[in-house]
C-alpha cells in the first residue's frame, strides 16, 4: 500500500476519529518541544544500504544539538545521489519516544530516510506503493526496523503514539514513521 492508505472500515474510522480528536493532546504530552526536554536524547542507527553506524545525542538541556543534526542529516541522507537534506528533528523525537516505548535501547536499522525527487521518481517507477509527494522528500520520514523489538510491537507503539504515519510491511521487516497527518495503512 502506499504511503497515503488507509484502512477505512467502519472500525478503524471509529479508531481514526479518537486518534485524530486526542492527537494533539498526546503529542503536547509525548513530545513537549525539545527547549522544555531535560533528559539528553540519544539515539543509535545502521544504515542497512551503506553500512554505516551512528551513536548521537542530539539533544542536551532542552537544545537540540546543530553539529549533531547535521551529522544525523548526513548519515541520513539519499544513499543513492549523496543528496543531504536537514531531518525534522519531531521525527528524532518520535524514534526516541518509540524505543523507549518499546522497551529498548537497541539500534534503528535504517531502511529509508531522506529521499532526493531524483530518487523518489525511480523508486516511483519501479513501485506503486511510492507516494508522488512523498514526506520522504522533505526529510519527515524513515523506515525502519528497532533491533530487539518484534516488528508488530514497534508498529503498535507507533499507532499508539498517534503522532504521525505509520506503515507497516511486514514482508519486508519495516514500519514507516513520519511526522505528517495522523494515518495508518
Amino acid at each position: 500500500m502506499c504511503d497515503e492508505c488507509m484502512d477505512v472500515s467502519p472500525e478503524s474510522l471509529a479508531r481514526r476519529r479518537v486518534l485524530v480528536s486526542s492527537a494533539a493532546a498526546i503529542a503536547g504530552v509525548l513530545f513537549a518541544p525539545a527547549s522544555r526536554a531535560t533528559e539528553p536524547r540519544a539515539l543509535t542507527f545502521y544504515h542497512t544500504h551503506t553500512g554505516e553506524r551512528l551513536r548521537v545525542t542530539y539533544a542536551v538541556n532542552g537544545r537540540y544539538l546543530p553539529g549533531a543534526l547535521d551529522e544525523i542529516n548526513h548519515f541520513l541522507r539519499d544513499f543513492r545521489t549523496g543528496d543531504v537534506h536537514p531531518m525534522d528533528p519531531q521525527l528524532l523525537d518520535i524514534l526516541y519516544e518509540l524505543r523507549r516505548r518499546a522497551g529498548g535501547k537497541g539500534t534503528y536499522e535504517i531502511i529509508s530516510a531522506y529521499r532526493s525527487p531524483k530518487t523518489n521518481e525511480m523508486l516511483r517507477a519501479k513501485s506503486n506503493g511510492v507516494a508522488q509527494r512523498s514526506l520522504h522528500m522533505e526529510g519527515k520520514a524513515m523506515d525502519v526496523r528497532l533491533v530487539g523489538a518484534p516488528l508488530d510491537r514497534l508498529r503498535e507503539e507507533a499507532l499508539a503514539l498517534a503522532a504521525g504515519g505509520v506503515g507497516y510491511y511486514p514482508e519486508d521487516r519495516f514500519i514507516h514513521v513520519d511526522t505528517g497527518r495522523v494515518r495508518w495503512w
